[in-house]
């Protein structure tokens, strides 16, 4: 079958069909299957050994490598023992066809650090830290900033629906690591292109008046009056700050997603990590057993956790339109206060007659299994 997916043929737009003698195309969707199937049997090129009374952890002064699809780190213990590895696995790349790219390939000590996947790790006084790498810092600001720059003339709604997953799925992916910093300098950053693109909308009008607009208490869960917002709807820029810590959680050495017998392993996973919504989301959740009370199916679905700064921000965004709060007031004698819960969109629109009146719909029975980390922490989003 990948024999006659590598000879079929692409067609490129504008250009129609073109045939695939040799190699594939780049950012082909079979690229990184081609990858895993060409570098299997990399650790062991690498002379990587693990324990005879449990095969999942290395042996010790045994060297370790990881990789993600092309992109790869040996961990040694010395700077000759990392010489020797990289020469064994030069060695078994060649028959391959396969080779290093030397400007990206370099024997550092860890003191010194090296960035891997838009994470920096490196030791300080004894201690690895990981953080989010430089280079990914420049990339977001540039984004954002460009961002901005595109939305000159927009109101502050447009701003919030463009920005928000930006930042939200940026903070959702580096929550894994010692971000605190990093996220509050995002924040001060924002502060001023938020701040630069009200003035560029309004050149007539005072500071106060331009502050007084677009920044106040818009969180009433933080005592924070520098929050950027839209006075009409009361919708606001969350920030990156108030992103919780979570730390990583080793993954099994011999674990992958793609083996249906792990199935469980990986819902395990999931089911510790809440998914990183605010917190009155996450509680209407948890009460509502991650359920959409109108049609009784899960509200979030998710097979895996998103892998980049990218599929979180898709994450955000499709969360966004899939759900939304129903707010229902309560008729009755005994003095019931209003509540408010989580539904699907496609509900909340089927439920609502023409006039915009929600009408009283019964709750289905629960149709499907209810994900694993459904039951103690309202369900999984990531």
């Amino acid at each position: 079958m990948i024999r006659d997916w590598l000879k079929a043929g692409v067609i490129e737009p504008g250009k129609g069909f073109a045939p695939t003698e040799e190699g594939t195309p780049q950012g082909g969707v079979i690229s990184p299957l081609l990858m895993n199937i060409a570098l299997h049997g990399l650790e062991e090129a690498a002379g990587v050994q693990h324990e005879r009374s449990d095969s999942k952890r290395t042996k010790r002064g045994s060297p370790s490598l990881i990789r993600y699809a092309d992109d790869m780190v040996a961990l040694c213990h010395t700077r000759q023992e990392a010489e020797q590895v990289k020469a064994r696995l030069a060695t078994w790349l060649a028959p391959r066809g396969l080779s290093f790219n030397e400007e990206k390939t370099r024997v550092v000590h860890l003191d010194d650090g090296f960035d891997f996947l838009g994470f920096t790790i490196r030791r300080y006084h004894g201690k690895l830290i990981t953080k989010p790498s430089k280079t990914a810092i420049k990339r977001v600001k540039r984004r954002v900033a460009a961002e901005f720059r595109a939305l000159r003339g927009g109101n502050a709604a447009t701003i919030l629906v463009k920005i928000t997953p930006i930042t939200r799925g940026w903070a959702s992916y580096y929550r894994g690591a010692a971000a605190s910093r990093v996220f509050a300098d995002l924040d001060r950053y924002l502060w001023q292109l938020t701040y630069k693109w009200a003035c560029h909308s309004h050149p007539d009008k005072p500071k106060p008046w331009i502050i007084n607009r677009y920044f106040g208490r818009y969180n009433k869960a933080r005592n924070d009056r520098w929050v950027f917002g839209n006075r009409d709807s009361g919708a606001y820029l969350p920030k990156l700050a108030w992103t919780n810590i979570v730390r990583h959680q080793l993954v099994r050495g011999d674990a992958s997603p793609d083996d249906p017998a792990q199935t469980d392993y990986w819902a395990d996973r999931r089911r510790k990590r809440k998914p990183p919504l605010d917190l009155s989301t996450l509680n209407l959740l948890s009460r509502q057993k991650g359920r959409c009370p109108i049609c009784g199916d899960l509200l979030l679905h998710a097979d895996r956790e998103p892998q980049s700064p990218g599929e979180w921000e898709q994450w955000h965004r499709t969360t966004r339109k899939a759900i939304t709060r129903q707010h229902i007031t309560a008729h009755r004698m005994d003095g019931t206060p209003d509540q408010t819960r989580l539904v699907h969109s496609h509900c909340q629109r089927r439920a609502t007659d023409a006039k915009g009146t929600s009408t009283p719909v019964q709750l289905n029975r629960p149709r499907g299994l209810l994900e694993p980390c459904a039951a103690t922490s309202g369900t999984h989003g990531s």
